[in-house]
């Protein structure tokens, strides 16, 4: 299933008049039962994927609530990815924000710094000691926390095992040596025109991933005051070998980001790519498949090892559950999220094919075959920097523009890697 996980913008002018509006007990937390809430109902935003892929699980929270509460109406809205914040922008800061909202993970972070969701006691939800860590800190604001992870995605490498064994290539690779030598190979076996890796260099959830594998990291706070950190050597080390490997296989336009990556992979003119689980299969789908059906048969998924030893940490995608600020009904909404997100519901999510929100049922996902690869590369994960500013930098492809001008030959890595430390640092403590 394909999720675009789109950044949060316009925040400010949208809901600035929230914190002037919001409750004077800055303490109280949705969900605190010794306040319960008189509301008769409660309205709950959610995006097509839940009522498109598991409409069951929704019906079951809403009756699990309904058991406890007797005669109260739970009301759905869904949106498409690209018509929620607009929506939700709109509304914040007036008397009809919903109850619950669910929000993309890098979403998060500028909703939280302007005070539009309520704090949550994460006490209140099942799993909530064993969270994912890159959801656990998409929810995670200046030491509280105001959502809930509800359902994950990992990036895994998949490459073709035709045309692997043609090149003399009989196993997928247990470390970072090990692939670079097989990919040396498909190169060699396939030719200049070929990509043995295809990796668009604007896809700056893989390229990051490399800097996190050396022990970098985009920015890091000190005193309360973010700052980049792209010029230091771990992430000058990361983007270096993130660098030298899209040099050697990657044959394709340098100037392009991800998004049609599987459609580009269904023409049969590379190897391998490292992309969220769902884009191979896409590829292999008769639509996108020129191949002459030779995808489907072929694909062979593998956990991304990084130039570290280790497996490469990747950037969980996935969705959250937040309680608006101005919400009438926080302890419901609290409630309804505990009962769409417990260990019951994500048996449910899993079932579907995405990944839990808690590390607990990750590791039952691992001894499952069909789903082993996708699962332990979700056990190393990293996230965005959860700075008031870190829309604003998404939202100006700082780190996009950054890659492909390392890509192209533009730039060097510490020049590239200089510039977007400064340019991140004019906006990353800056309220969206």
């Amino acid at each position: 299933m394909k999720r675009k996980l789109i950044a949060a913008i316009g925040v400010a002018t949208m809901i600035a008049g929230i914190a002037a509006c919001g409750s004077d007990k800055k303490d109280d937390k949705a969900g605190d039962t010794s306040k319960a809430s008189t509301a008769k109902s409660i309205t709950v935003w959610l995006t097509v994927d839940a009522q498109h892929n598991w409409p069951e699980l929704v019906k079951a929270a809403d009756d699990a609530i309904i058991a406890k509460h007797p005669g109260l109406k739970v009301k759905h809205e869904y949106y498409a990815w690209p018509d929620k914040n607009a929506k939700l922008d709109a509304v914040l800061a007036t008397d009809h924000a919903p109850d619950v909202v669910e929000m993309g993970n890098t979403e998060m972070v500028p909703y939280m710094a302007e005070g539009a969701f309520a704090e949550l006691d994460p006490s209140k939800f099942e799993n909530s000691a064993a969270w994912l860590d890159g959801l656990k800190a998409s929810v995670s604001y200046d030491g509280k926390t105001y959502g809930v992870p509800y359902y994950a995605a990992a990036r895994i490498a998949t490459w073709r095992k035709d045309i692997a064994t043609a090149a003399g290539v009989k196993n997928t690779p247990a470390n970072y040596t090990e692939l670079t030598a097989d990919l040396d190979k498909i190169q060699a076996k396939e030719g200049a025109k070929f990509s043995a890796w295809y990796q668009p260099s604007r896809d700056w959830y893989a390229a990051l991933s490399f800097v996190y594998d050396a022990g970098g990291a985009i920015a890091k706070e000190d005193g309360g005051q973010w700052k980049g950190s792209l010029e230091a050597p771990e992430a000058i080390k990361g983007l270096n070998a993130w660098k030298d490997a899209t040099a050697k296989y990657m044959h394709g336009d340098l100037t392009k980001d991800e998004s049609d990556r599987y459609i580009v992979y269904g023409q049969g003119k590379s190897a391998m790519i490292y992309a969220p689980g769902w884009e191979a299969p896409s590829a292999a789908d008769p639509k996108f498949d020129k191949t002459g059906g030779k995808l489907k048969d072929n694909l062979v998924n593998f956990v991304m090892p990084g130039p570290s030893g280790k497996a490469l940490p990747v950037f969980l995608g996935g969705s959250d559950l937040a309680v608006p600020s101005k919400s009438k009904a926080q302890d419901l909404a609290a409630e309804w999220i505990n009962d769409f997100t417990n260990t019951q519901s994500q048996t449910v999510l899993m079932s579907k094919g995405n990944l839990p929100n808690n590390n607990t049922q990750l590791a039952t996902l691992k001894a499952d075959p069909k789903n082993t690869v996708t699962a332990t590369a979700a056990e190393i994960s990293w996230f965005v920097p959860t700075a008031p500013g870190w829309g604003t930098v998404e939202k100006a492809k700082t780190l996009q523009d950054m890659l492909q001008s390392i890509a192209t030959g533009k730039k060097s890595v510490e020049q590239a890697a200089k510039d977007a430390d400064a340019a991140i640092d004019k906006v990353i403590n800056v309220k969206n």
